[in-house]
């Protein structure tokens, strides 16, 4: 399949599905709570009893749960009892830093001597608190938490019922609503019920009662100011806040699962091929006469088109041996009975050769001995050498752009291909990590809901932007028809040298054209293709006279390719060092709770 199609359907099914994946382990023991229910009784002189009740599920073997209930300044936690349904228990409370510790534990057994274990038991906690109503001049209120965001697990449904001193002008708010299922005022009665609550989230109630309903202030904390006009604003301001955040996190998300469109416009802008009038299956002959380095660096370099790579290196070496710059000869080491592959230079070819030609010559003649020979076994070695490592690359770069600068300067590469779209993705690839990165830590450092879906489009767009920046120049960039041809020819001439099926139906005539296919092969990243082939067709290859074969007979490739690999890891060796009342959330209770 044509790899432009294959790209674009990849694209679309990344709008279609999202690449978050959620991966997780169960623990041997865990546990839920189903249910919670919470009573609220607000007394006339500002006493506020709470009874709360918790459907605890366990699976697997547990010693209790807790409860944590948080103390703003000034307010006080008396009459603390506990019940429970389904195990026997013990309590043990304590009081520091703001914070009541019920420890609750639960046994199987009336000795305590039993573990709890794959059960259900209910848990009901009844309380006091002082000075959690606050009297204002001209209004009272009740901010309080049916639900703490310091829960170990949320709560699949909370119910509650909240009694009031009066019986009229009372007014409620139930907040972040994307948790409220139903609630209804009944005289003096508030009865709700909430959608799930997951973990790290809180649920909160907010109650404005007259002032003339308390008889007393004895258990109340009074404010000698009027609070109902600030109360409405603190209230507004927070949920428009909420509002607003749920909404940016869902839209960022949204924006970021959309994100491989933006591929498809500049693919549909800047990346459709022209036309050409070729329908070639394969290339028996070389398409056009170019040294073997451009040829590497327009068909084989498909990451940065017009740059040679290293099988455009070592297929210059082979064409220098081909011209007898380079001559081969093996010896055979004294302690290892190996054969080992040295290289002569004959330097008296320098005016005859191109620039990138004589930059090769240099390159290797950084290593030879007096005599003007390379080992090339012994490269490997030598290249570990921070020092000559660093070296031998900057010359490899010089090599790369000797190479742009005699075939491939800017306007001769502009004639084979644009690489416009290419450069903006690769642009937007970059921006789009970093903007998705962004993205998922909004995502993760908020308890809001929606965070989710900017976790998830953040995601996403990173697997997008990391996917754009490794795809193909040619997949966003054009070429131009020249260049289209071009490419097409020398594709399926690299597709005949692949298929040994082909070579064998139509065999080169000559040896000098088999050293053709070894030294174009080597651009194109067949050359082992080829030399099977030409093993199965001439079976007498061994006894062929002639450098390039030894080259490869004798694992030139490889030791070069060995080399350079040692080379660019030694030039870069990795460093050892290396508020106020009304607002959300504002409220008193909550707090959380667990199991242990």
């Amino acid at each position: 399949m044509n790899v432009k199609k294959t790209f674009c359907i990849i694209l679309l099914f990344l709008i279609l599905f999202s690449a978050l994946n959620a991966v997780s382990a169960d623990d041997d023991n865990s546990y839920s709570i189903d249910q919670a229910f919470v009573e609220l009784y607000v007394e006339n002189n500002g006493l506020l009893h709470v009874d709360e009740i918790y459907d605890y599920t366990f699976e697997g073997s547990f010693n209790g749960v807790y409860r944590d209930i948080p103390l703003k300044e000034g307010e006080s936690i008396e009459n603390i009892t506990v019940d429970t349904d389904g195990a026997y228990s013990s309590v043990k409370v304590t009081q520091e830093d703001g914070m009541c510790h019920l420890k609750i534990y639960l046994y199987a057994d009336e000795a305590h001597t039993q573990k709890i274990s794959d059960t259900e038991v209910y848990v009901t906690i009844s309380y006091d608190m002082h000075k959690t109503v606050t009297l204002f001049n001209d209004v009272a209120g009740l901010q309080y938490k049916l639900w703490g965001e310091q829960w170990d697990v949320g709560v699949g449904t909370l119910t509650g019922i909240v009694h009031l001193p009066g019986n009229t002008s009372n007014t409620y708010f139930l907040n972040p609503q994307e948790y409220n299922s139903t609630s209804y005022l009944t005289n003096n009665t508030i009865t709700l019920t909430s959608k799930s609550i997951p973990s790290g989230e809180f649920y909160e109630l907010l109650v404005l009662m007259p002032v003339t309903d308390f008889e007393d202030a004895t258990y109340a904390k009074v404010v000698n100011e009027n609070g109902k006009e600030k109360i409405m604003h603190n209230l507004e301001e927070s949920v428009n806040g909420r509002n607003f955040w749920n909404g940016t996190y869902l839209l960022l998300g949204l924006l970021a699962l959309l994100s491989p469109i933006s591929g498809i416009f500049i693919y549909l802008k800047f990346g459709r091929e022209p036309k050409v009038d070729y329908d070639g299956i394969y290339e028996r002959e070389l398409p056009s006469d170019d040294p073997p380095a451009v040829i590497n660096a327009l068909i084989d370099n498909s990451k940065d088109i017009g740059t040679p790579n290293m099988k455009g290196f070592e297929a210059t070496i082979l064409n220098l041996i081909d011209k007898k710059v380079f001559k081969l000869e093996t010896r055979k080491d004294g302690d290892t009975d190996m054969n080992e592959l040295f290289l002569e230079i004959d330097k008296s070819h320098h005016d005859e050769l191109a620039m990138h030609e004589n930059t090769v010559v240099d390159i290797l003649s950084m290593f030879e001995d007096e005599n003007h020979i390379v080992n090339l076994s012994n490269l490997n070695a030598d290249l570990s050498y921070e020092s000559n490592a660093k070296l031998f690359m900057e010359e490899y770069e010089v090599w790369q752009n000797d190479v742009k600068h005699e075939y491939l300067d800017s306007e001769i590469l502009e004639s084979y291909f644009h690489n416009t779209g290419s450069v903006i993705m690769n642009l937007l690839g970059i921006a789009g990590i970093v903007i998705g990165i962004i993205i998922i830590a909004l995502g993760l450092v908020t308890n809001l809901h929606n965070g989710i879906f900017a976790i998830g489009g953040g995601i996403v767009l990173v697997i997008f932007s990391l996917i754009v920046i490794m795809l193909p120049e040619d997949i966003f960039g054009q070429w131009t028809e020249k260049g289209r041809m071009f490419y097409l020819k020398w594709k399926n001439f690299k597709n005949f040298l692949k298929d040994n099926s082909l070579i064998s139906e139509h065999p080169p005539e000559s040896i000098v054209i088999w050293k053709k296919y070894l030294i174009y092969g080597a651009a194109l990243g067949v050359a082992d293709e080829v030399y099977e082939a030409m093993k199965l067709k001439e079976q007498n290859i061994s006894d062929f006279d002639d450098d390039v074969f030894l080259y490869h007979h004798y694992g030139g490739y490889y030791l070069m390719h060995e080399a350079f690999t040692t080379g660019e890891s030694a030039a870069n060796p990795s460093s050892s060092d290396s508020g106020g009342f009304g607002g959300l959330g504002g409220g008193s209770g909550g707090g959380g709770g667990g199991a242990f």
